[in-house]
């Protein structure tokens, strides 16, 4: 029963009372045409991808995230949601505006088939994090952030991106950009709400342990 109802409270979307920020609609057809993008493709179509990703999806700036290895739906929606405006960055949106959704399947299958790079481990003491990762905060309804990013930070089905192995400083600067408001196509708010609960130091050890977990 440990964190159970924290746990649906957050990652179950009927329980949730906000409307979706996000145009992206997880029908089955529309979940299976995600998966089915073909990678051949999209290593061509992510030649363009390669000044900010890394030509392997290993970005060398915290700036852009690294894409190697995450989830395909979640690389998915994020495009879908960068051409909609559901998501805004002044160099993505124009990116994802001339994609088709086979475009984007293709890239995210792509992204998806690589293998992720660790980082050097920090000497950073991050208990804090460990401690919310695992067992969350009851005090602050936080749920532990395994059940929905898994015990390993591989991510889940759909929305639910994988964190381990990205570079830190994207991460935090992430869940400040949730906590802002700044970044808002999480479904049903549930990252808003969350980060908005966190310490600026808390996100900062988020950050590093997450990209020193190892897979």
């Amino acid at each position: 029963m440990k964190n159970i109802i924290l746990s649906l409270a957050i990652c179950l979307p009927a329980f949730a009372q906000a409307q979706p920020s996000s145009q992206v609609a997880w029908t089955p057809e529309q979940l299976n045409f995600a998966k089915a993008g073909d990678p051949v493709k999209g290593q061509e179509k992510a030649k363009l991808c390669g000044g900010c990703h890394g030509e392997k999806g290993i970005s060398a700036s915290p700036s852009y995230p690294s894409l190697a290895g995450q989830l395909p739906t979640y690389l998915y929606k994020q495009l879908q949601d960068y051409s909609n405006g559901s998501r805004q960055d002044p160099m993505m949106d124009g990116v994802a505006k001339s994609l088709t959704p086979q475009d984007a399947a293709d890239l995210a299958a792509w992204f998806a088939s690589l293998p992720p790079a660790f980082q050097s481990r920090s000497p950073m003491v991050y208990e804090q994090a460990g401690n919310l990762v695992k067992n969350g905060d009851r005090d602050r309804m936080l749920p532990p952030c395994e059940v929905c990013h898994g015990s390993a930070g591989k991510g889940q089905a759909m929305d639910i991106p994988a964190l381990s192995a990205q570079n830190a400083a994207y991460i935090s600067f992430t869940l400040k950009a949730f906590k802002s408001g700044q970044r808002h196509n999480d479904i049903y708010g549930r990252m808003r709400i969350l980060a908005e609960s966190l310490s600026d130091q808390e996100i900062e050890e988020l950050g590093f342990y997450y990209q020193n977990i190892r897979n």
